[in-house]
C-alpha cells in the first residue's frame, strides 16, 4: 500500500516537472503609454516594432532579462533606456512582465517608463484586441487586418477579461450549474514581414515560407471547429480561421478530417491553399479524401494556381 502512494506521488511530481517546464520556457512583456504617445522597443539591440504602437506585448521571451530601449514617434520626447529589464520573477520563474509608459509631470517631453505588475504566464490568456501582438523571433506583423473567432462551451461557471489601459484582467464566477457558450472574436492588425506582401498571383500562396500557427493555437482552433454542430457550420469556422491564418500541410489535413463528407474536405483544402506554408507538400492533403475523384480534383486545382 505504502509503495503504491510513494509510485503515486513520484508520478504526480513528475507531471507537475513536466508542466512547469512546458509553461515555464519563455515569458512575456507588454509596455503600453498612459499618455497614447506611440514608441518603438528595441530589445538587446533588435527593433521589435516597425510600426509606433501604443500598446505593445512580445511574446515568448527565452532571456530572463533584457537590455531595453523605447523610442517615440514623437522625436520631441527624450527616449527611454533600461538595463536589465527582468522578465523573471526572484526565484527566476518566467512571468507576464507589464511596464506603463507616461509623461514627467513637470516636463512632458521627458518620459518614464514604471513598473506595472507581474503575474504568473497564462498560456490561455488573450490579449485586448488594441494591443499589438508580437511573437519574439519571428517575422514581424504589421499591415492588413488578422480576425479569429474562437467560440467555447464550458459548464461550472464563467471566466471574463477586461481591459484597462491595454492591460487584461481575468475575472471569475463559479457556478457548477452554469453553462456558458462564448464566442470571442479578435481584430488585429498583421501581415507577414519579411518577403511577404499579402496575396502573390503567379508567385504561389501568401503564406509559402511563413511560419505555421503555433501547436497551442492551432489546438485551440482545431477544437473551436470541433465544436460546431453542423458540417455547414464547421467549414464557415475553418474557412474563416484559414484566411486569417498560416497553416502547415498536417494541420490542414487535420482540419479536413473533422468534415464527415468529402464535398466539405475538397471545399476546405481549395480554400486553404493560399495559405499553406509549404505549398510543394500540397500532395499529402490527397490522403484526406474517401474518392480518387476528389484528390484529382484538388491536384488539378493545385495544377492551376
Amino acid at each position: 500500500m505504502k509503495k503504491g502512494l510513494f509510485y503515486s506521488i513520484v508520478l504526480v511530481f513528475v507531471v507537475f516537472q513536466m508542466s512547469a517546464q512546458q509553461y515555464g520556457r519563455y515569458g512575456h512583456l507588454t509596455i503600453f503609454s498612459e499618455d497614447g504617445d506611440k514608441f518603438t522597443l528595441v530589445l538587446n539591440g533588435e527593433t521589435i516594432n516597425d510600426v509606433p504602437q501604443t500598446n505593445l506585448r512580445v511574446e515568448e521571451l527565452t532571456q530572463p532579462y533584457y537590455n531595453a530601449r523605447i523610442i517615440f514617434e514623437d522625436a520631441s520626447k527624450t527616449s527611454i533606456t533600461k538595463n536589465n529589464l527582468l522578465i523573471t520573477d526572484v526565484n527566476g520563474n518566467f512571468q507576464d512582465v507589464t511596464y506603463k509608459i507616461r509623461r514627467d509631470k513637470n516636463n512632458s517631453s521627458k518620459m518614464k517608463m514604471n513598473f506595472f505588475s507581474m503575474t504568473d504566464v497564462n498560456p490561455e490568456f488573450l490579449p485586448p484586441s488594441n494591443v499589438q501582438v508580437i511573437h519574439y523571433g519571428r517575422p514581424v506583423q504589421t499591415g492588413g487586418t488578422v480576425t479569429q473567432t474562437t467560440t467555447t462551451t464550458s459548464t461550472g461557471g464563467v471566466s471574463a477579461g477586461v481591459s484597462v489601459n491595454g492591460v487584461g484582467v481575468n475575472i471569475s464566477v463559479n457556478d457548477p450549474n452554469m453553462q456558458v457558450t462564448q464566442t470571442t472574436t479578435t481584430t488585429s492588425s498583421s501581415s507577414y514581414g519579411g518577403h511577404h506582401d499579402g496575396p502573390r498571383h503567379g508567385r504561389g500562396p501568401r503564406c509559402s515560407n511563413q511560419y505555421a500557427m503555433s501547436s497551442a493555437d492551432f489546438s485551440s482552433a482545431l477544437q473551436t471547429i470541433k465544436n460546431q454542430g453542423f458540417e455547414e457550420t464547421k467549414l464557415k469556422t475553418a474557412k474563416q480561421i484559414v484566411k486569417s491564418n498560416c497553416l502547415n500541410t498536417h494541420q490542414i489535413a487535420e482540419i479536413c478530417k473533422t468534415f464527415g463528407y468529402d464535398e466539405s474536405r475538397l471545399d476546405f483544402a481549395k480554400e486553404a491553399y493560399e495559405s499553406c506554408t509549404e505549398p510543394n507538400n500540397y500532395f499529402k492533403i490527397n490522403n484526406v479524401f474517401s474518392f480518387s475523384s476528389s484528390a484529382e480534383e484538388l491536384s488539378e486545382y493545385v495544377s492551376s494556381r
